[in-house]
């Protein structure tokens, strides 16, 4: 599960995280000293945020009551989430590099290893509405499941040539078809001219306080 957080709300998650490694949850007047806060009602206000997002719990008349309640997106909390996993966000890859190079990678994210079946391997950030029409939207974060091989009718992550594509995988005697989900888009045709490969098969969809 992902949460859109603001800039500031993200930054005192990572400070509370901090704190709780180190040993203990942050005061009001710790998280104001912090960050500038002109008052401890300016720190209450944004746990009260975080708070209604899910994110943390406040314990009543406790200085110190705070504790998270789920992962955050930046990595370095699985020590605090021993169930989860953490996956690496792929970003837009360059032509002709190995899908997980580490130049793609823009982050690690924290995530419950049951949300998907098969399990997710990675999460590539899709580009444009070419799925649209079974809810893969542009910025989403596709998981996805490494694997080389697929059926007919499976949402795959294939390599053409040099340009990775999310569409529906279909083969017909001796060619193959990737199909959009958005009558906007045309149907891709592979000859065997054309390199191609399946990285993998489309198990998820996580978006900004929404999985899939």
């Amino acid at each position: 599960m992902s949460i859109l957080l603001t800039d500031r709300q993200q930054a005192i998650l990572d400070f509370i995280a901090a704190c709780l490694r180190e040993g203990s949850a942050p005061t009001r007047g710790d998280i104001a000293e912090h960050f500038g806060f002109a008052s401890r009602s300016a720190a209450e206000q944004h746990l009260r945020a975080l708070a209604s997002k899910g994110m943390i719990e406040l314990q009543a008349g406790a200085s110190r009551g705070i504790r998270l309640t789920r992962p955050t997106r930046e990595q370095g909390y699985s020590a605090l989430f021993p169930g989860t996993v953490s996956l690496p966000l792929i970003g837009r890859v360059a032509a002709g590099h190995p899908i997980l190079a580490s130049e793609h990678i823009e982050r690690q994210v924290q995530v419950d290893p049951e949300l998907f079946h098969p399990r997710a391997d990675y999460l590539l950030r899709v580009r444009g509405e070419s799925m649209r029409g079974i809810g893969i939207l542009d910025g989403d974060w596709l998981a996805v499941h490494r694997q080389l091989i697929a059926e007919n009718g499976q949402v795959v992550v294939a390599r053409i040539d040099d340009e990775v594509t999310v569409k529906r995988f279909q083969r017909r005697a001796d060619r193959i078809l990737l199909l959009p989900e958005n009558p906007d888009f045309q149907p891709i045709e592979v000859d065997s001219q054309r390199e191609f490969s399946i990285e993998g098969l489309a198990v998820g969809v996580v978006r900004q306080g929404f999985t899939a």
